[in-house]
């Protein structure tokens, strides 16, 4: 692998034109082949194997025409008055004239009829052209209602998914604020426009790619967003240590080529590495069980490929056409006074933390318990209307519907009842023995279906979907009061049984991310001790921003600085999800780190000082790279969706955590503790484990211009033992 590196990086720059039109090839017919045959993202909510699965499917067999999209129009009188029937009679015709509407239901009005609740049912599911992401042609029904002075307000599938996208306002944000990061870190407008452009066009690829995925399997409309809010992330990363490592070569006396075939040589290692733990993390989602967690898992692993594909090629190229313009001014014209005059604060950073390690590392660790405390008080459910912003109109509707008809209406429990099982004579003492039950509202008359073998029975509960309370009534209707042949299904019973999959799967997400990652890290530095330290450390940093995301959404502190206006629990998609892009991403900045560490301990065979060496030459790097991540995670989590503001801003505190405390303390502070013990490698081990040349130790002389010599690598004890 460094024999290729090395040739890439060479090659790259001495051909940067090459290079160039290769990617222009590779973008024109990504995005070319994206527009004609690529897929649109779609959700899928189907969860073979749980209860509510076995209840949609008999009402989709049974209830044809319900199997499509659902809406429901809220209609208000501000004044407290009753809404005009004429009104409401109007507003139906419109409704049922809209495309793929087969049925309006209702109208539904509250005691004092100030609300009146009609529900729209389509024949194609929300996921349709015509219908996903687009609330126009409700809005135009609407309209003369809205002349007339009533407040109407729109909930169901069509609006949920036109709170869907994005806005974009955030990401550019963020892009802006790492461009001027990195101008800071490097001194030079050229050196920090290249990780951006660089990112952008690999994740123009990636992002294509993800649409080709969409055509030939399902793929989450949440996905692409993830995708790109961790592709860019990884991408701006990975060029930037791509790039310091050819600054840093330049600084050393090298030519432009020779400079940016040892980056591409040494840090293009980490980036192989950094990505392939990223890589296993990510695939790790499939095993959740679910087919839209397995989607953000391929389509971000998509991503991650097609920026590292990037960094690895465009980097060197764009270097060999900057020359030294990647320099500071100052650098380059000799002025200013000499350009280390950063590296004292990271030395003695470093051998402050080298000096009196034990302190540091019982501190940090405190640090990081006492913010993964609150995590135990976790309540995860999947993320409802109840907690979208005031000003949306799902919000408004929800609110309506609560206030008028109960909280209980926002989430209906649908009872599909198979008439082969059970009688339909039985069906008036099922709706009583329903009706009798703690915590249900009101219980509808049973349903026929048109092929008489199936009945549906709606159940409204006392409480909200998010309600801890709803869940244990729809546990207590399963397990003791329907009989065989009776299901719960609806929303909020689907949202139940994906909760309690996910929360079921977390451990075994975990267990293949972490003993993959621990294989993967052991194999590229042979040091089982620090591979098995390093997984310990990344998960202390992401129970850390468990703890945080916990405090700040479900206990409200500092819910406000996103547009919250109620405490809520923690999404149902962000455990697992945040787990393995988190776990991912601080093992890039332990290759990073650790990367650095190994070429001293080799050179010099002295553990602490090459642990202070490492942190001194690493620190700036990871500390830039963790605030470019931090504001583009933040970019998106100003976006106003509340998984994806959740996971944003989950992911940030666990890079701010994890590159902080952990990275700059508590890794190099243990590393310092265990000494020779952090290399140590068993004798059977090292016949196992493949040698993978990391150092460049198979570099012919003539392959290695520009690669620096290295000592021979010091030999460790090959049995347990004292080092």
């Amino acid at each position: 692998m460094t024999r290729l590196l090395h040739r890439l990086g060479a090659g790259a720059a001495t051909h940067p034109w090459r290079v160039l039109t290769g990617w222009l090839v590779v973008v024109v017919a990504a995005f070319g082949l994206a527009a004609t045959v690529g897929g649109t993202p779609q959700d899928d909510w189907n969860v073979p194997g749980t209860p509510a699965q076995e209840g949609t499917e008999l009402l989709r067999a049974e209830f044809p025409a319900a199997a499509g999209a659902q809406d429901r129009v809220v209609v208000h009188d501000p004044g407290g008055d009753s809404v005009p029937a004429a009104e409401i009679t109007e507003l139906s015709a419109r409704l049922a004239g809209l495309p793929h509407v087969v049925s309006v239901l209702g109208p539904r009005v509250s005691e004092d009829g100030a609300t009146v609740l009609l529900d729209v049912r389509y024949d194609v599911p929300v996921t349709d052209p015509d219908l996903f992401g687009d609330t126009t042609a409700l809005e135009e029904a609407a309209g003369p209602a809205v002349d007339a002075g009533l407040q109407v307000a729109f909930g169901g599938e069509v609006p949920d998914s036109a709170g869907l996208s994005a806005g974009g306002t955030g990401e550019a944000v963020g892009v802006l604020v790492a461009l001027a990061l990195l101008v800071l870190t490097f001194g030079s407008v050229v050196a920090a426009g290249l990780p951006i452009l660089v990112a952008l066009l690999g994740l123009g690829v990636g992002s294509s790619g993800v649409l080709l995925l969409a055509a030939v399997s399902s793929v989450s409309t949440s996905a692409p967003t993830v995708a790109t809010m961790v592709g860019l992330g990884v991408g701006i990363d990975y060029a930037l240590l791509l790039v310091t490592r050819h600054v840093e070569g330049l600084r050393a006396g090298l030519d432009v080529r020779a400079a940016a075939a040892t980056a591409t040589t040494t840090a293009g290692r980490s980036v192989v590495f950094a990505g392939a733990t990223v890589l296993v993390s990510l695939l790790g989602l499939g095993l959740a069980g679910l087919q839209t967690y397995a989607s953000f898992g391929t389509a971000t692993a998509i991503a991650v490929v097609s920026v590292m594909a990037a960094a690895l090629t465009l980097v060197p190229a764009g270097l060999g056409l900057a020359g030294t313009r990647v320099l500071p001014r100052r650098v380059r014209t000799g002025a200013g006074g000499s350009h280390r005059r950063r590296a004292p604060l990271a030395a003695r950073w470093a051998g402050r933390i080298g000096a009196r390690a034990l302190p540091w590392a019982l501190g940090a660790l405190l640090v990081l318990v006492a913010l993964a405390l609150p995590a135990f008080d976790m309540r995860i459910w999947p993320a409802d209307v109840g907690a979208q912003p005031e000003d949306s109109t799902t919000r408004q509707a929800y609110d309506l519907i609560g206030d008028a008809f109960g909280p209980g209406a926002n989430g209906p429990f649908l009872v599909a009842v198979d008439l082969d099982q059970v009688p339909a004579a039985d069906l008036g003492a099922l709706r009583d023995r329903l009706a009798g039950q703690p915590g249900v509202a009101t219980v509808a008359d049973p349903v026929l279906a048109p092929g008489g073998g199936a009945a549906l029975v709606v159940v409204e509960p006392t409480t909200a979907p998010a309600d801890a309370r709803t869940t244990e009534l729809l546990e207590r209707l399963r397990a003791d009061v329907l009989p065989a042949g009776a299901s719960v299904t609806g929303q909020t019973a689907v949202f139940a049984d994906i909760n309690a999959l996910l929360t079921g799967r977390l451990w075994l997400v975990i267990g293949f991310v972490v003993g993959v990652s621990v294989l993967v890290l052991t194999v590229a530095f042979r040091a089982p001790i620090v591979a098995l330290k390093a997984a310990a450390m990344n998960l202390l940093s992401i129970g850390a921003a468990y703890g945080v995301v916990v405090a700040v959404f479900s206990w409200g502190w500092g819910r406000q600085l996103f547009g919250l206006d109620q405490d809520v629990p923690v999404s149902s998609w962000l455990p697992i999800l945040m787990f393995a892009v988190a776990f991912g991403l601080s093992m890039d900045y332990e290759v990073f780190l650790l990367g650095r560490v190994r070429e001293e301990w080799r050179r010099t065979g002295d553990a602490r000082t090459s642990v202070v060496s490492g942190l001194a030459t690493t620190g700036r790097l990871i500390t830039a790279a963790a605030a470019i991540m931090v504001a583009v995670f933040l970019g998106f989590a100003t976006e106003g969706e509340l998984v994806l503001t959740q996971i944003g801003a989950g992911l940030a505190v666990a890079i701010l955590v994890d590159a902080t405390v952990v990275r700059m303390v508590l890794v190099p502070a243990t590393m310092a503790l265990l000494g020779h013990w952090n290399w140590w490698l068993p004798a059977w081990l090292d016949r196992v484990l493949p040698h993978l040349d990391l150092d460049g130790e198979d570099l012919e002389p003539a392959d290695d211009a520009g690669i620096v010599e290295h000592e021979p690598p010091v030999v460790l004890p090959a049995v347990a033992g004292a080092p």
